[in-house]
């Protein structure tokens, strides 16, 4: 129960790695806080974080992460029911594959608001309570592409690399006041949105890891649960890559 007595956000937490992060924080002991779009997923993940922990407390927060006074608000909702944030998780996002002189300008609109706005929107919302507290973690969802780029998803690397400048420079900010800042990227991860890649695509990924598989969400929820954790007290503006080794 290293999160006795805490209370998380988590955003994207309606299914996936998000599901996976709020469900594993959750059975450590956090009070945790839903937030995403679709109410009926989001409920549906708070049922399986009650599941996994006896007197567990889901909070469902219904709100678009990409507008910054929706984030906002959000967050002064959480601080309002737990009195603090202990830890927050940027994981909303999504990938929309172009080509990059096919790339429409609203593609690169939707990429850059919901991967790295919406980041930016929630630090900047924790910040101010976990300044007050003088203490707290905040993990943001990267990806390996944006370390390495990847033909036809120029927008979606480009605001994934934007992620992590975004976790260093809020790293420098935030640490005289005790709040740490990290991210990490994850590979080939089994969820919904990889479902739909060109089985050509996975095999090659697959064969591309050390460890020759794909991975869970759980491979990543429980290493965004450790930098949420005491045990990452002295880690701060690192990436972690979660992918099995393809990047080395």
């Amino acid at each position: 129960m290293r999160f006795a007595g805490q209370a998380a956000l988590v955003t994207g937490a309606s299914r996936g790695i998000g599901r996976a992060i709020a469900i594993e924080l959750a059975k450590d002991g956090a009070d945790v806080a839903l937030v995403g779009r679709d109410r009926a997923a989001l409920e549906e993940t708070a049922g399986l974080c009650a599941a996994a922990r006896i007197g567990a407390s889901a909070h469902v927060v219904v709100a678009d992460v990409t507008r910054r006074d929706a984030v906002e608000s959000a967050v002064e909702e959480i601080v309002q029911r737990y009195g603090r944030v202990d830890a927050a998780v940027a994981n909303a996002g999504q990938s929309v594959d172009a080509l990059l002189l096919r790339l429409k300008d609203d593609v690169l609109d939707r990429m850059l608001d919901a991967n790295l706005k919406s980041a930016f929107y929630l630090c900047g919302a924790v910040a101010k309570p976990m300044m007050k507290q003088r203490s707290g973690s905040i993990v943001l969802v990267s990806s390996i592409v944006g370390l390495t780029g990847n033909a036809g998803q120029a927008a979606y690397a480009a605001t994934k690399a934007g992620v992590i400048g975004l976790c260093k420079s809020a790293a420098k900010e935030l640490g005289s006041r005790n709040i740490r800042v990290n991210a990490v990227a994850p590979g080939l991860i089994e969820t919904a949105m990889t479902a739909k890649m060109p089985e050509a695509a996975r095999e090659m990924l697959v064969k591309q890891a050390a460890l020759g598989r794909p991975g869970t969400p759980e491979d990543v929820s429980g290493v965004v649960a450790f930098l949420c954790s005491s045990a990452a007290g002295y880690i701060t503006g690192q990436t972690i890559v979660v992918d099995g080794g393809v990047v080395m």
